[in-house]
């Protein structure tokens, strides 16, 4: 679904996972720099949108989610998973309820599959699912931007913004108010900055959420059954994950950032050495240089002298060995 904010002048459109918005204004790092300060707006419209609604919608949720809803507050953001019998991540949902009708934004394009996934769970619960992607927008609005527009729900609190749900057809109109537009590589910059992980890049088809460090804000510990909490329970509680999330500061005399699925290696082995993990993001940041996440196996030493895809990297540990 291409964005009406891909008229705006300067707007370059993203491609890949990102393809409808715009990768950037024209100014990758004044962008970077806007949105970190708050001044900044990003337009997130190519996500997809889930709506569910219904007396039971919280107490079913509770049922399929890793984290605890049934007493979630109106207005209250959480983030929560959907993960396989055996505990892999299948979907990560950013979730708000307001009260009558419980919203979600996913990655752009997996709305289909999460909603013929909870549409076999209904059984005989009081709920409406929809996709109301074609209605409803996401934007990334500064941390001190009102909420307040007409039909805007907030949802993902972050440190430096907050995203928000907005009618698709005032989405050009509504955010003229909150400063300047920065594209999608100024938010994944931060958002790589923060160590906050995303489904489809620093997940494949077999991560768990102990990788990439979700248990601290997506998944409660506390709750009853649901799904893949079996694996969640037994490796918090008896064992270690098999990856771990880490952070990358890439050498910057490098022109070209290693992508999605590089191979990590140690660097005294990177031309013919085993492979110990994969490049999970990388960017460009108006302050730390180049960045990047990689998943890599849990003992690999936390001073050990890396490459990412051929480039010298330097490690900080997100989820400890």
């Amino acid at each position: 679904m291409k964005s009406p904010l891909l008229s705006l002048p300067g707007a370059v459109p993203a491609e890949g996972a990102d393809e409808g918005v715009a990768a950037h204004y024209g100014d990758l790092f004044r962008e970077q720099r806007e949105l970190a300060a708050g001044r900044a707006y990003t337009d997130l419209s190519h996500r997809g949108v889930v709506t569910v609604t219904g007396p039971d919608r919280l107490a079913w949720l509770h049922l399929l989610l890793t984290q605890h809803v049934s007493e979630l507050p109106p207005g209250q953001a959480t983030e929560a998973l959907i993960l396989s019998p055996h505990g892999h991540v299948e979907h990560a949902l950013y979730l708000v309820d307001d009260g009558t009708t419980s919203w979600a934004h996913v990655e752009p394009g997996t709305q289909t599959a999460l909603i013929e996934y909870l549409e076999r769970m209904k059984f005989m619960y009081r709920v409406e699912i929809a996709d109301a992607t074609a209605e409803f927008a996401v934007v990334h609005l500064p941390a001190g931007a009102s909420a307040e527009a007409a039909g805007a729900v907030a949802v993902r609190e972050l440190p430096y913004g907050r995203d928000l749900f907005l009618p698709r057809a005032e989405l050009a109109k509504q955010v003229e108010e909150f400063g300047s537009p920065a594209g999608i590589w100024a938010y994944e910059a931060l958002r790589i900055e923060a160590h906050r992980p995303r489904l489809g890049f620093e997940t494949d088809h077999r991560t768990i959420p102990h990788e990439v460090d979700w248990l601290g804000t997506a998944v409660h510990l506390n709750k009853g059954c649901y799904r893949g909490q079996e694996t969640v329970a037994r490796v918090h509680n008896l064992g270690k994950p098999p990856r771990r999330l880490v952070f990358l500061h890439l050498d910057g005399t490098e022109e070209v950032l290693p992508p999605h699925g590089a191979e990590v290696r140690l660097a005294a082995e990177s031309e013919g050495g085993r492979a110990l993990g994969f490049v999970t993001s990388s960017a460009r940041h108006h302050e730390l240089g180049p960045i990047a996440l990689a998943l890599v196996k849990r003992n690999v030493p936390l001073d050990a002298e890396l490459r990412a895809g051929g480039v010298p990297a330097a490690q900080e540990a997100v989820v400890a060995p």
